[in-house]
């Protein structure tokens, strides 16, 4: 991945301008119909602009050298900007400005760009919602806006991103519930909301996602069970990770997760589950990493868990675990970084 390393702000500016082909000079169009779409949006986007503008103050990003974005003649494009060519024009299909401190609400002007397939906008100062024009990607596979102030709650609109793989919103406050709609992404591989301030249940209607492998809503002031989750036949089939850690979860670990015959990591660690830890959770093929660490269960560790040949840690502290109960490995943070989930 390739970060947007800058010293100055302001030709942000000029970036977005030239993108959302607000300015006349700019080479990289989109499409031949788009002309009058610019003519009636050109005050939109001026205003989203100047709203830009005025947060990301006065200096100059000297590496973005001429008009054109996707570069012109000589000049390369611009870093952070990767374009492809479609019919006569070239078009922005990658946008990564992270990491600089970009001040104010989601730049709506962005949803304009119609043949984004990545954008990134994380570890930024972005705050209030994510617009219902998010929708309008269609062709978007990588939206990151992790480590945001982003809040309110998630547009329904976000389910017509059918191509989408990757999610990420974790790091900011969003509010409400997690919404149905997210079922909806046929090609969802990572779905990443922790640290938010989500209520209620998670859907069970994730478990229809037939790629989905990475499910984090640790963080969060989720409720509900394990078995309300996973009450779907079949659900889940190729989950590897899943973390459910702090929240307010209860009830059991029913004996039916072992059916998640791919996972890898199970975080449960800080929640309110109770009762036994079942034996067929041992026969997990690749189980990893299981996290029990403060909740209320009880009972024994059946031996098999001591005997699996891929389990490395087993964290059982602040539980009512029957005397001999041992833990295994030593317990860490587990923390995937972006290189780790994007390739």
């Amino acid at each position: 991945m390739l970060r947007l390393r800058v010293s100055t702000r302001f030709s942000l500016i000029i970036l977005l301008f030239c993108f959302l082909n607000v300015a006349v000079h700019c080479k990289t169009l989109k499409r031949d119909g788009d002309f009058s779409i610019y003519r009636i949006s050109v005050g939109i986007h001026v205003k989203a602009l100047n709203e830009i503008k005025a947060s990301l103050g006065w200096r100059v990003v000297y590496a973005w050298v001429g008009d054109d974005p996707c570069g012109d003649g000589d000049l390369p494009a611009w870093s952070g900007v990767t374009c492809s060519t479609q019919g006569d024009y070239r078009v922005v299909t990658e946008l990564e400005v992270y990491a600089v401190s970009i001040v104010g609400p989601f730049p709506t002007a962005v949803t304009n760009l119609l043949d984004l397939t990545r954008l990134d906008l994380h570890n930024n100062k972005l705050t209030g919602p994510i617009p219902p024009q998010i929708g309008r990607l269609k062709r978007l596979k990588i939206l990151n806006l992790r480590w945001n102030k982003l809040q309110d709650v998630i547009p329904p609109e976000i389910g017509e991103l059918k191509k989408l793989t990757h999610l990420y919103l974790s790091f900011n406050s969003f509010k409400g519930e997690i919404p149905r709609e997210l079922a909806n992404l046929p090609e969802l591989q990572y779905l990443h909301l922790h640290q938010n301030r989500f209520i209620g249940r998670i859907p069970p209607e994730l478990g229809t996602l037939q790629n989905l492998r990475h499910l984090d809503v640790g963080d969060n002031h989720l409720v509900g069970t394990i078995r309300e989750l996973i009450r779907i036949e079949g659900c889940f089939p190729a989950l590897r990770n899943l973390y459910l850690n702090n929240n307010y979860l209860t009830g059991g670990i029913p004996a039916q997760l072992a059916n998640l015959t791919n996972l890898e990591i199970l975080y449960l660690s800080r929640n309110k589950m109770s009762g036994i830890v079942p034996l067929g959770l041992a026969h997990i093929p690749k189980l990893t990493y299981l996290y029990l660490d403060h909740n209320q269960f009880s009972g024994r560790i059946p031996d098999a868990f001591y005997k699996h040949p891929y389990l490395k840690e087993l964290y059982i502290e602040g539980n009512t675990f029957k005397p001999g109960v041992n833990p295994i490995g030593i317990h860490k943070v587990l923390e995937l970084t972006d290189s780790d989930l994007l390739f």
